[in-house]
């Protein structure tokens, strides 16, 4: 059975209209129907100069925003959005408030010794704890579960690896437990399970209810957002913002800077403090086309099941799941008994283009679709009820980084790799003390003013980040067909260089 998209592809076609914001995701569906109307805020109206600019709407622009409202509530705080909070990875990701980083332990302690690396493994196990703390203080109804991840081991290959997996976490302070396949079994009752490993440092919960409460919590604290008004260019100080002429989209004043594209204004923000909160749409940025590359994820939901079908599937705790195998898969338990459930698959676009038509891949949800019942054949007769997709950010060393410069006012945060939505908790608690000047622990950790080379120029960098998705694929292949290793990974490590 084919998925049934909701709010069907999502492209723009031959009439140009946008593809409603509820479409994006099932997690946007599911705030659409709780009654938000997820209408875009008023545009920026006209020029104007505040402490901060945070451009970007999504869950590190609005977690800086509101610890910079925590830290020192005098400060003038502007959060620029090109759409509306959440529209990006942050209303449509996998739901996975983990401890993840891109970026392993042994390679942080690497640079900057085995403390620093401690340090950045206990920073992120305690941000998980802090996003559920701020959202039961702030009233934020994400369904934040505490239910921890597993992930699966369904061949020798990959039970080899989760031994070492779980061997790897002790000297860094993580909790990950090598299981056995009945200890595994216990958690999620999956097709030829050799094993596998549990981390309790994970919650499941609803990205998108998280990200628009989020916002309604910052401007209870007098942030002021404005959507539909888009970041053009961004420089020390100032911003460049276009905005639309039109009905839908801002009302401008006389003193307006002057039209640029048709139907379009300019606008211009200064601040003392700039902060890239841009993730994947970074590559957009006239000054960042090669800072970041944007990567497609996509996801399928099916329809509520059943108990008799959560009886033979189990995550009774709720747990986030996945397996080990190279190309990545992810799924979680929804609040109301869905599986969601995503992987990487899609193609990277030439130069690093983000459009609309781009979430949706018929392919990609099609192997999603039987990867999943392969894994849980329990669930080969439900309707898959939503099927989405949208853009990560990769930095070229898979590694996020956070900081400011404090000669030009320019901060960033970015490079999650798709393990952002408790890490962007963090960048925005260490954004909020650098621009401050708070000499806290987070600002010593690892991870701040690391600077990432750039992509590579076209070709190099499409054929490169396609050339690694083919060969995740035939490394997962290749250990199916010889119950080994696979060989091929390593030339995977050696091309991504992580």
């Amino acid at each position: 059975m084919g998925p049934a998209l909701a709010g069907g592809r999502g492209g723009s076609g031959s009439s140009g209209r946008r593809a409603p914001y509820r479409s994006r995701s099932l997690w946007l569906d599911q705030v659409a129907a709780d009654g938000d109307p997820l209408a875009p805020r008023p545009a920026l109206e006209a020029d104007a100069e505040v402490d901060v600019v945070v451009v970007g709407g999504g869950l590190t622009g609005l977690w800086t925003a509101f610890y910079l409202s925590e830290r020192d509530p005098s400060l003038s705080v502007l959060v620029l959005e090109a759409e509306i909070a959440g529209f990006g990875a942050s209303g449509r990701n996998g739901g996975w408030c983990s401890a993840l980083l891109p970026t392993s332990a042994e390679v942080i302690a690497d640079e900057h010794g085995a403390d620093a690396a401690r340090a950045m493994r206990a920073a992120m196990r305690a941000t998980v704890r802090e996003v559920g703390e701020v959202a039961a203080r702030e009233g934020i109804e994400c369904d934040f579960t505490l239910g921890g991840t597993i992930t699966l081991a369904r061949s020798a290959a990959q039970l080899a690896r989760a031994r070492a997996e779980a061997a790897a976490g002790e000297p860094w302070g993580d909790a990950v437990e090598l299981l056995s396949a009945a200890e595994a079994r216990e958690h999620a009752r999956a097709t030829h399970v050799l094993g596998g490993t549990f981390s309790p440092d994970c919650a499941r919960l609803q990205p998108a209810r998280l990200v628009r409460g989020l916002a309604r919590a910052v401007e209870a604290r007098g942030v002021r957002i404005v959507e539909r008004s888009r970041v053009v260019e961004i420089a020390p100080h100032r911003v460049s913002v276009e905005v639309s002429s039109q009905a839908e989209g801002a009302g401008l004043s006389r003193g307006a800077t002057g039209p640029t594209t048709q139907g379009m204004r300019r606008l211009t923000v200064r601040a003392r403090h700039v902060v890239r909160a841009t993730e994947a749409w970074t590559a957009r940025l006239s000054s960042s086309r090669r800072a970041i590359a944007p990567v497609y994820s996509l996801m399928i939901a099916t329809e509520p099941l059943g108990p008799e079908v959560w009886e033979q599937i189990g995550l009774e705790r709720r747990e986030t799941f996945a397996d080990h195998r190279h190309l990545i898969i992810y799924g979680q338990r929804t609040a109301d008994d869905r599986l969601a459930f995503g992987g990487r698959g899609a193609p990277y676009h030439w130069g690093s283009a983000v459009e609309e038509g781009f979430d949706h891949v018929p392919r990609v949800f099609t192997a999603l679709r039987r990867t999943l019942t392969e894994l849980f054949p329990a669930v080969r007769g439900a309707q898959v009820t939503h099927a989405w997709g949208g853009p990560l950010g990769i930095a070229r060393d898979w590694h996020a980084s956070v900081g400011l410069d404090r000669e030009t006012g320019l901060a960033w945060a970015g490079g999650y790799v798709g393990d952002g939505l408790s890490t962007t908790n963090l960048a925005g608690r260490t954004l909020a003390d650098l621009v401050t000047g708070t000499d806290s622990e987070l600002v010593h950790l690892p991870w701040v003013g690391h600077r990432s080379p750039r992509w590579e120029p076209e070709p190099l960098r499409w054929l490169g980040i396609n050339a690694g998705l083919r060969l995740a694929v035939a490394a997962d292949a290749e250990e199916r067909l010889t119950g080994r290793e696979s060989v091929l990974a390593k030339a995977l490590g050696a091309l991504t260089g992580h």
